[in-house]
């Protein structure tokens, strides 16, 4: 509040203040004996001021619903121009919350110039409290740049499933201050873009493949070669697992990970499209678990072996 108090005091002059407050209590006291001494003309002096700024009340406030109307038009042909241009969405929507934004002040400005106050001192007001609200809201300042920084570096777009600042959700929309992800029970969650451009960005669905990845413990004893290849046959039959023959994509595979204490660990890898990364995993779980016992191989539980010597 001091900082805000003393832009202004170095905007507004108290001369040129004391000045006008002089002039309007001098007027003030020429109406009242004007009205005194010739009531018919004061009043009518006073019904002209009143059309006068009942006019200028009119033209400013159709100039305020005309001026919000052209706004909604020109989001409205930004984002039909957008969508015809097949721009990415991340874009999109923060070009259209920035021009929004912009265009909406400088209505307000053409509002308030339309009722005869004068802009110029109106622009330095703004401009003192723009930098006051500026240096007391530089986390604003900063989520704006960090929104630029993401429209440059691209980490994501709209549509993509990200996980950031530990929240893990398909992103809805950007704005000049914030990014907008849908969660998987769909909650909406607001990030700062400053955050989050300094953050790390985990997308999920940037690439169009990925690699999905089972651990199958089983008990020892398991013949290894047997149980790689029914688990690599399982991995096949699934017309949804890719080969080396498709870009970005490699052969399945299955190899023995790992000999912990009660198990014998198997690991299963194969490439699939992006979109179906979880009904692969799902189903792959579901078919090895009914399979493996089916063809003799069990599951393991913790298990000690105690010896008891008698002396």
């Amino acid at each position: 509040m001091n900082l805000l108090v003393s832009f202004l005091q170095t905007t507004v002059d108290p001369k040129q203040l004391a000045e006008h407050m002089d002039s309007v209590r001098l007027a003030s006291q020429a109406f009242a004996r004007t009205l005194a001494e010739n009531p018919d003309s004061a009043l009518k002096q006073l019904g002209q001021d009143a059309i006068q700024f009942g006019l200028k009340v009119l033209a400013a406030l159709a100039i305020y619903f005309i001026g919000a109307w052209v706004i909604r038009r020109i989001k409205k042909l930004l984002s039909r121009m957008f969508t015809r241009r097949n721009t990415d969405p991340t874009l999109s929507s923060f070009v259209t919350s920035f021009v929004s934004f912009t265009l909406t002040v400088l209505l307000v400005v053409m509002t308030v110039s339309a009722l005869g106050v004068n802009t110029t001192s109106l622009a330095a007001l703004l401009a003192a409290g723009g930098m006051a609200i500026g240096m007391a809201l530089s986390g604003t300042v900063q989520n704006f740049a960090g929104g630029i920084m993401l429209l440059g570096f691209k980490p994501f777009k709209v549509g993509d499933f990200i996980e950031a600042q530990g929240y893990a959700g398909t992103v809805t929309g950007m704005t000049i201050v914030s990014t907008k992800l849908t969660l998987p029970d769909n909650r909406v969650v607001s990030l700062p873009n400053g955050a989050l451009s300094n953050g790390t960005i985990n997308n999920y669905t940037h690439n169009p493949v990925r690699r999905v990845e089972w651990k199958i413990g089983l008990e020892y004893g398991a013949d290894s070669q047997k149980v790689r290849d029914l688990l690599l046959q399982l991995l096949k039959e699934d017309k949804r697992v890719l080969d080396a023959s498709h870009p970005g994509a490699a052969n399945p595979m299955t190899a023995l990970f790992s000999m912990d204490e009660s198990a014998v660990v198997f690991v299963v890898r194969g490439w699939v499209s992006s979109s179906d990364y979880w009904d692969v995993y799902f189903d792959y779980n579901h078919r090895a678990y009914s399979a493996l016992p089916q063809n003799g191989f069990g599951f393991p539980f913790p298990q000690m072996d105690v010896h008891l010597k008698n002396d």
